[in-house]
């Protein structure tokens, strides 16, 4: 190799680039704009003076419609769980400006092609170098999945304490109910009763009309029940043709009132059969009172027997004991 071939590199200890030189505004905006959620900025009179590809995404408006105009022009016409039209009064942008404080709020925006969409929402003010407020940035993200998880969730504990025949709370509600209710009778002295309720001939109908009528009497006795009694008042299925009513502030006379409004508006319901035939009802009321130290067995026994009483008694009255 001759000695002009030879070219020895360059040496390699040049000071690196500041990397700060390479972030600029449009590095800013195009780390923004590839954000799934959405993020715009307004400023002190709520104009919108930033918004990203995320929020085009997610409300279907391009920044160039929004650019400009204001939060309050009720474009997105947010509102809270309640239907309230939040961009009007309550509005998270207008709160952080006003106090420049940090507002989280889940709340429901109208896309542009009108569905309600539910996003969760987070607002932080912004200041200049100074110290001086000059705006706010909002973002926001899709909330869907975690309001269907909700949804779900709560649909699973009403299928847990609800009797899907009746649509009434079940036996598991019930129990649950009872317990709190001599818990705090314990310790406030809360006056309260239970009653007992029987469809009576339930296995007469089911044999002589078939089942689906059997499954009808429950649930129009049910509805007699329901309405039958206070909405402060709990009813619900105990099982097969019972149903058990837990009744807060009453003492003997009361109880035995609302006994016989059962028995009552009973007698007054009925449905017609398959086959055109009408069917009467009736129920059988057993009632008692709640007493310090009685556990929910013994409250429920003594309504049982007391219902069984009016059983034998011939069916369709009330004795309470």
């Amino acid at each position: 190799m001759k000695p002009e071939e030879f070219s020895p590199q360059e040496p390699q200890n040049k000071e690196p680039q500041n990397p700060a030189a390479l972030v600029g505004p449009d590095f800013y905006k195009a780390l923004l704009d590839h954000m799934s959620d959405g993020v715009y900025f307004v400023d002190c009179e709520r104009r919108i003076l930033y918004w990203n590809e995320g929020a085009s995404q997610l409300t279907g408006y391009k920044a160039e419609e929004l650019l400009g105009r204001f939060c309050q022009d009720d474009i997105l016409c947010h509102v809270d769980a309640l239907g309230r039209n939040l961009c009007l009064d309550g509005c998270p942008l207008a709160a952080s400006i006003a106090d420049g404080c940090l507002h989280q709020e889940n709340v429901f925006l109208r896309h542009k092609e009108g569905r309600r969409v539910p996003v969760s929402v987070r607002v932080q003010p912004i200041r200049a170098a100074d110290g001086t407020l000059i705006g706010a940035v909002e973002i926001f993200s899709d909330d869907s999945a975690r309001q269907e998880a909700r949804r779900k969730t709560e649909a699973m504990e009403r299928l847990a304490f609800l009797d899907q025949l009746t649509q009434l709370p079940n036996r598991r509600f019930l129990e649950m109910s009872l317990h709190t209710a001599l818990s705090e009778y314990e310790v406030h002295q809360d006056p309260f009763g239970v009653l007992m309720i029987d469809l009576d001939r339930f296995k007469e109908i089911n044999d002589s009309f078939g089942h689906t009528c059997g499954d009808r009497a429950l649930q129009e006795m049910a509805k007699t029940l329901t309405g039958s009694l206070r909405p402060t008042d709990t009813v619900g299925r105990w099982g097969g043709d019972e149903f058990l009513a837990i009744v807060r502030n009453v003492n003997s006379e009361f109880l035995k009132e609302l006994a016989e409004r059962c028995v009552t508006l009973a007698e007054q319901t009925s449905l017609t059969s398959n086959g055109g035939s009408l069917i009467a009802l009736s129920v059988s009321v057993g009632g008692t009172l709640a007493h310090s130290g009685a556990t929910a067995e013994e409250v429920i026994q003594r309504a049982d027997e007391l219902m069984y009483q009016c059983k034998a008694k011939g069916r369709h009255c009330a004795r309470i004991g």
